[in-house]
């Protein structure tokens, strides 16, 4: 997996008709900064209004995933972001003139193969993963559903379909390796059982059909007056049952075609957790609705562990080193006091402080006991909090950064040498005018040792 964020080198679009409104739609894909996730705009509304992919915009999941912001709408997304969840692509921004994500022929892989005609760049800042800490489930006993996120440093899917039919028997998919997503995954087709399309038609969805993006499943007897019928709602002029169980015998693309595109939709679904995923996802009969009921499961264990003790992993190479820390702030020894940056995404930082015997402040602050002292705890939490309102500035070196104000101070525990400090700091407001009001936390492995409400002021460095 990817450790890096990924963008597009330059935009590209494709045109296609939307499966449940059938209008034709074009949508483009052009690149975004660092951090900036997947965000919808229809650009054929007033004031270009953009829809973030989150969970919480989901309104609709009857036949697709449907989002919804202030009124606006944006529907059947899962299909372009399982193509970006799969190529491991982190920022973009989805434009479309109409309601609805084009079809196309049912799959993945039309989005695939135009992000990578685009071309991937890779962006430097870390990917913000987010790697799920315990077992979450999801179950609907009447129906038989069983959905589950299992920790795990990767990202595998297993998922299982069974519909009690003669033509679809029970199916597995699975999917070890993201890289292997183009090839296995994304050009996996969705289908559609014979009796649920008239009923479908009737209801007012999938006006843009056919057989051309989906795979019908015939899973009954047919009568030549209902195939004539057929042949008008799909707006074909000739359809045959066929002797392969598949509407004009349209040959699959893997013999369990269905189980994989049920996990493509998986996928995408779980896309709207707003963070790329570590966890072996299991799926027993999935659909849209267990997939975001399970989304919001992850999405809440991710905010309730933003309460907790930061992640640190120091295998992962940081974002900021020890020299290039130095390069942003303006501290030296022996009040340099930030070693390394390892999370930054705009609105939070982490940065990594270690306590040594060796540090000037132990000869004299409790020697024969030797404990931080409480301000340079202050201190270190304010240098990481510089770096995170510096760099959001886009030309640090041009800035002084002064703490101007501390509140709500407590410390818990002390901190000895031999201690790793994990900071974090976070804004309480966006910042404006030079000004950023943050909480700021260190933490001794699993526990929180001080915790500070501070403002920061930027002032320009004459020249």
């Amino acid at each position: 997996m990817n450790v890096k964020q990924q963008t597009i080198q330059k935009k590209v679009s494709i045109t296609g008709v939307g499966l449940h409104t059938g209008k034709t739609v074009s949508l483009t894909i052009l690149p975004a900064p660092i951090n900036h996730g997947y965000k919808f705009q229809r650009i054929d509304l007033d004031n270009k209004p953009i829809i973030e992919a989150d969970v919480d915009y989901v309104v609709d999941t009857s036949r697709g995933t449907v989002l919804e912001k202030e009124g606006v709408r944006v529907h059947t997304t899962e299909h372009i972001l399982a193509a970006l969840v799969g190529l491991q692509i982190d920022n973009v921004i989805i434009q479309i003139d109409g309601p609805e994500i084009p079809i196309l022929d049912g799959s993945a892989i039309k989005f695939v193969e135009m992000l990578e005609e685009a071309g991937i760049e890779e962006q430097q800042s870390l990917r913000n993963y987010y790697e799920v800490t315990e077992a979450i489930h999801y179950r609907n006993d009447e129906r038989n559903i069983e959905l589950a996120a299992l920790p795990l440093n990767d990202y595998r899917l297993t998922a299982m379909v069974d519909y009690n039919s003669s033509i679809l028997h029970s199916q597995h998919a699975q999917l070890h390796a993201i890289e292997l997503f183009k090839e296995q995954i994304a050009p996996c087709r969705t289908f559609v059982f014979l009796h649920e399309l008239e009923a479908l038609f009737h209801a007012g969805l999938i006006k843009g059909g056919n057989i051309d993006n989906a795979v019908v499943i015939v899973d009954r007897e047919v009568t030549e007056e209902e195939v004539e019928n057929l042949s008008k709602l799909l707006n074909k002029p000739k359809i045959k049952v066929g002797q392969t169980g598949i509407l004009n015998d349209t040959p699959l693309r893997f013999p369990n075609e269905p189980a994989r595109h049920k996990l493509l939709d998986v996928m995408g679904d779980l896309a709207l957790v707003g963070r790329p995923l570590k966890a072996h996802i299991l799926a027993a009969r999935p659909g849209h609705t267990p997939n975001v009921e399970l989304a919001k499961k992850i999405k809440k264990q991710m905010l309730d562990s933003a309460k907790s003790a930061p992640q640190y992993d120091p295998n992962l190479p940081p974002v900021y080193t020890l020299t290039e820390v130095a390069k942003l702030l303006p501290h030296r020894y022996p009040f340099a006091l930030v070693d390394k940056i390892v999370y930054l995404d705009g609105q939070t930082v982490v940065g990594i402080k270690n306590i040594t015997m060796n540090e000037p402040q132990f000869t004299g602050h409790f020697p024969d006991n030797p404990v931080m002292p409480g301000v340079l705890q202050i201190e270190a939490i304010a240098q990481t909090g510089g770096v995170l309102v510096l760099t959001s500035t886009g030309n640090p070196e041009s800035y002084w950064p002064y703490l101007v104000s501390i509140d709500n101070c407590r410390f818990y525990h002390n901190v000895v040498p031999g201690d790793t400090l994990i900071i974090r700091c976070s804004l309480l407001i966006p910042m404006k005018l030079g000004v950023a009001k943050m909480h700021g936390e260190a933490w001794v492995g699993k526990k929180l040792v001080c915790d500070v409400n501070m403002t920061a002021r930027l002032v320009k460095k004459a020249k």
